[in-house]
């Protein structure tokens, strides 16, 4: 069933440029590939290619421009620049890039849709105690916004 390829891709450092030791980052990629299942990555993932099922990434969650997640979602942080549907939580940040597209709830400390990216669904902030609130807004980032 899985037509495509595995590779690990080091990875020199994680966002930010914190100078932290490098991190593999695992790849599962294949143009007709079609994988379904409960995943447990302790590091971090990219797909491009169709998954379906549950997801935990213990790092940073990357769905490709070829890539096609329907599952449930628990990771740290998670760029999106494929197609996305289900329920995610991220400890960390989530990033829907200008060519993603995302229908489903996500429950994040942060946010942030490119311009030309398409999220429907519900958003709930984690706050700084653990309790989440709901956010109805999500506008996105406007050049020349004061800071």
């Amino acid at each position: 069933m899985l037509g495509g390829k595995k590779t690990a891709v080091p990875q020199t450092q994680e966002a930010g440029g914190n100078g932290a030791a490098p991190v593999a980052l695992l790849t599962i990629a294949g143009d007709s590939a079609k994988v379904e299942g409960k995943f447990e990555i302790a590091d971090s993932i990219q797909i491009e290619c169709e998954i379906g099922g549950e997801l935990k990434v213990g790092g940073r969650l990357v769905i490709g421009e070829k890539g096609v997640v329907n599952a449930n979602v628990k990771t740290v942080d998670a760029v999106i620049m494929g197609h996305y549907q289900g329920n995610m939580a991220a400890t960390g940040n989530v990033e829907i890039t200008e060519t993603g597209r995302v229908n489903g709830n996500i429950t994040t400390d942060s946010l942030v849709i490119s311009k030309g990216g398409f999220f429907n669904g519900n958003v709930e902030k984690i706050n700084d105690d653990g309790k989440g609130r709901a956010v109805y807004l999500i506008d996105e980032m406007r050049a020349g916004q004061q800071r």
